[in-house]
């Protein structure tokens, strides 16, 4: 295979478009955009193909010269497309990526039986609707043939995006941590923010006014640890803060079993003050 292999993206979303737009970038040739038939996901693989200089594509009907094909799918629907695109041409000598964090590479397993070296390529980031996010510095978590892997790594050293392996039967722990760093940290913020109207601000306010804070956690929460990051009534041992803080989000929905599930993991892996006493207090 060539240094830099022709890379088909399977589905124009916002991780295809993000993978299709750095991999361009990188100086990958993109081969084609391959989407599904309906009209919405034709038009996006069009914009798209566009943008990469490539040729838009649909899955019943896929160019054969690419070399590496990644399917940026969702999840439910890798096999069903592998099979699809199984019958399309010769796999042999081919490789094929999905980016589910979830899935291990044996999602392709139709590809693999026909000759394609195959893996998952998940990276650790989140992609959303308006926005585009640079994939240097992104780590991608890799499981699945040695060739494949070795592929793998080459184009993560050409994003300058550092690489770690997962095995298979830790693929769910992986995801739920990667759950918890983006959109169970979104319900947090948003619970914050209904919190925030309980004390008489405007949601766009709060959002502006805890920005400051949230940031600078984030910053301490790198450079001191868990620990040195932490701060506030729990730190301190302050029950009866504590417990007048349990009494006023009576009033917010859910906010009470947020704050109860956030606390009691502080518990858990934090120094708390006062522990056996917030312990009562919080298992009540």
């Amino acid at each position: 295979m060539a240094a830099k292999p022709r890379i088909a993206i399977v589905g124009p979303g916002r991780l295809g478009t993000a993978l299709a737009v750095a991999l361009s970038r990188a100086g990958y040739p993109i081969a084609e955009i391959i989407s599904r038939e309906s009209t919405a996901s034709r038009k996006q693989a069009r914009s798209l193909a566009k943008r990469v200089r490539s040729r838009a594509t649909v899955v019943d009907d896929p160019r054969s010269d690419a070399d590496l094909f990644w399917f940026c799918v969702p999840d439910r629907s890798i096999a069903a497309v592998a099979r699809q695109l199984s019958q399309s041409m010769k796999w042999r000598g081919k490789i094929a990526f999905h980016a589910s964090g979830a899935l291990a590479s044996d999602e392709l397993i139709v590809l693999r039986r026909l000759g394609a070296a195959v893996a998952s390529v998940h990276p650790l980031m989140t992609f959303v609707g308006g926005s585009i996010p640079a994939l240097a510095g992104v780590p991608f978590a890799l499981e699945g043939d040695q060739q494949a892997l070795r592929q793998a790594r080459w184009i993560a050293r050409s994003l300058k995006a550092p690489v770690f392996t997962i095995r298979k039967r830790d693929k769910p722990a992986y995801h739920a941590w990667g759950a918890f760093t983006s959109p169970l940290l979104v319900a947090a913020l948003v619970t914050m923010e209904s919190v925030a109207r309980a004390a008489g601000l405007a949601a766009a306010d709060a959002r502006n006014k805890m920005l400051p804070i949230a940031r600078q956690t984030i910053k301490n929460y790198d450079q001191l640890g868990p620990a040195g990051a932490f701060s506030g009534p729990l730190v301190r041992g302050d029950v009866e803060t504590v417990r007048q803080h349990l009494r006023v989000l009576k009033k917010v929905p859910g906010a009470t079993e947020v704050y109860r599930a956030l606390a009691q993991a502080a518990l858990f892996y934090l120094p708390v003050g006062e522990r056996k006493k917030m312990k009562r207090l919080l298992s009540r």
